[in-house]
């Protein structure tokens, strides 16, 4: 059971406002440690300085898709079993089997609420205390 207030969560997404959406959700569920990146490119570069718990990423994006992100995570052994939640807009059962077949723990379909969200990050995660 994490708690909350331990956990830090990378968000990953090229639009800013979903970026502070996904963060406020968050916040609201108790994680204050968010970081943002803009990229996937972005996020590899941060995933090389610092530790998360969770990534939370686009799947549609500039410079660098959610997938491409996931990929680069699975394929590193230093965070190949880090949990990943693809946030996306695309519902359609070959965008979900490409992710799950790529590796990703859980996905959330756009738009998200908290209590949505807080459901997959406790399948992954589990219960948040």
């Amino acid at each position: 059971m994490p708690s909350p207030a331990s956990l830090r969560v990378l968000v990953v997404d090229d639009q800013e406002t979903m970026r502070w959406i996904v963060q406020g959700h968050l916040k609201t569920l108790g994680i204050s440690r968010v970081f943002q990146a803009d990229s996937a490119t972005t996020a590899i570069a941060m995933l090389k300085d610092q530790k998360y718990d969770l990534i939370l990423s686009d799947f549609n994006m500039d410079n660098g898709s959610g997938l491409d992100l996931l990929k680069a995570v699975r394929t590193n052994p230093l965070t190949k079993k880090l949990p990943f939640i693809m946030v996306t807009g695309n519902a359609d059962a070959e965008t979900v089997q490409t992710v799950l077949k790529a590796g990703v723990n859980n996905y959330i379909v756009k738009p998200i609420s908290a209590t949505a969200l807080r459901q997959r990050i406790e399948k992954v995660l589990g219960p948040l205390k």
